[in-house]
């Protein structure tokens, strides 16, 4: 198949291309401020790396789609369930739990659009053959888990960081209504064996229960029900 000079795969890839070169630029940065010694701007820039990259795979993510493939958009889809594997299931408590293998972006620092693409997609494959749950009086909890490495600076304020999206998906899948008289939310930050961000829906009755578990949590994450659980 020829493509002329206008067509939707050469813009797209015209657009790559530019926002390749701010990805090198925001590298360079970090490597400067590493070289340097100024490791709080090494920190900062390397958010806008972050940022710059996202944006980037997001635009990669429609090139196959703008060859006319037939099986674009399927194939896509397993190439980024396996690059970014999502873990939904029921705990063996009986709570509703997500474990996304990063942290949430900065509300100032990124779009959380990548993420949100790929938690929304693990939820319709979850809930696809599934008895739908339905949470009328919960609390939904966000625990950021942080590597146990990574300096106490690098930590986020709860109220910085971009929700929404993650919380939108989950009320249309799981929630019966998420107006604030029937749904509470509850947020904290743990130390981890690695960089992730742990979601729960608990009923109002069980969360002093959650409470007082969440200190004993394994190290590597919490443990799934295995009849209700997928990557």
């Amino acid at each position: 198949m020829e493509m002329d000079n206008q067509s939707p795969f050469k813009s797209c890839l015209s657009q790559v291309e530019r926002r390749l070169a701010k990805v090198n630029s925001a590298f360079e940065d970090v490597q400067t401020h590493i070289l340097w010694g100024n490791i709080n701007g090494a920190f900062e820039s390397a958010f806008d790396l972050a940022d710059q990259s996202e944006k980037m795979t997001l635009l990669t993510r429609s090139l196959p789609a703008y060859t006319g493939h037939p099986r674009a958009k399927e194939m896509m889809e397993v190439v980024m369930q396996k690059a970014f594997p999502i873990k939904i299931g029921i705990t063996g408590e009986g709570w509703f739990c997500v474990v996304i293998p990063a942290l949430l972006p900065k509300k100032e620092k990124g779009s959380a659009d990548y993420i949100g693409d790929l938690f929304f997609l693990a939820m319709s494959r979850f809930w696809r053959f599934k008895k739908p749950v339905r949470y009328t009086d919960c609390v939904l909890i966000f625990r950021h888990v942080y590597d146990r490495e990574r300096p106490e600076r690098g930590f986020r304020d709860h109220d910085n960081i971009e929700l929404n999206k993650i919380t939108d998906i989950i009320a249309l899948y799981v929630m019966a209504d998420d107006a604030p008289m029937h749904c509470r939310h509850y947020y904290c930050s743990a130390r981890g064996s690695e960089d992730r961000t742990e979601v729960y829906v608990v009923t109002v009755y069980e969360f002093p229960q959650w409470l007082i578990l969440e200190n004993t949590f394994d190290d590597e994450g919490v443990k799934f029900n295995e009849d209700m659980a997928e990557i």
